[in-house]
């Protein structure tokens, strides 16, 4: 299933969300900017995604690139799972949509990944207030079946090094957990910092991949 996440989450569990043209899937731009193709996909399954990539699309490993397309953009990432529960959650804020400015305001400031004004879709999140302004936040993203990844990691830098990111993963971990599914996350294999983090609290490296925005040429 997480090899790829995004086809499994979009023809699964949310699937409701999907914007689909033939056997290619993908998220709506506001939601996230991730789309996908079956496992194998052959030149129909491209030409459908076509009609689904205005703006690009971002794919995860998705192999060779056909012609008529042009990669506007390249990131490596490390894949990461938990198959342990944490710790005690410690109380953290449910976000709701009435928060959403809030949230695109920490996410300018901090730029954990990808999140626009209907993120909030995909699931839950929670963060940590301090005097009415929120200064860390975290949540679910893709949900494949078993599994939920954990995103939109951030901290304020004001607010940095006091713990607050292993707090609300553990928040959001226990939620994930207490469905019976398991948890995985992405993260910038540049990053050391994070990736450290996550390792300190259980998760280990699955998998190294790349996401690919893709767009197709006029």
């Amino acid at each position: 299933m997480l090899d790829n996440p995004v086809y499994h989450a979009l023809t699964g569990p949310q699937a409701a969300l999907a914007l689909q043209a033939g056997r290619a899937v993908r998220y709506p731009a506001a939601v996230a900017p991730f789309g996908a193709l079956p496992p194998g996909p052959d030149e129909a399954d491209w030409t459908a995604l076509a009609r689904l990539a205005d703006p690009p699309v971002a794919l995860i490993d998705p192999g060779a690139i056909p012609s008529g397309w042009s990669v506007a953009r390249t990131l490596d990432v490390t894949q990461m799972v938990l198959e342990q529960p944490l710790g005690p959650a410690e109380p953290v804020d449910e976000l709701r949509p009435a928060d959403v400015d809030a949230m695109l305001a920490l996410v300018a400031a901090t730029r954990p990944g990808p999140f626009s004004r209907d993120t909030i879709r995909l699931g839950r999140y929670v963060g940590v207030h301090d005097g009415g302004e929120l200064v860390a936040m975290a949540g679910e993203r893709m949900r494949v079946p078993g599994w939920t990844e954990v995103s939109a990691v951030c901290t304020a830098p004001s607010h940095r090094g006091r713990g607050l990111a292993g707090r609300l993963i553990t928040a959001v971990a226990a939620g994930v957990q207490a469905r019976g599914e398991r948890v995985f996350l992405h993260v910038m294999s540049t990053n050391a910092g994070a990736i450290g983090l996550y390792e300190s609290m259980g998760f280990t490296r699955s998998r190294t991949t790349s996401v690919v925005a893709v767009e197709r040429r006029a």
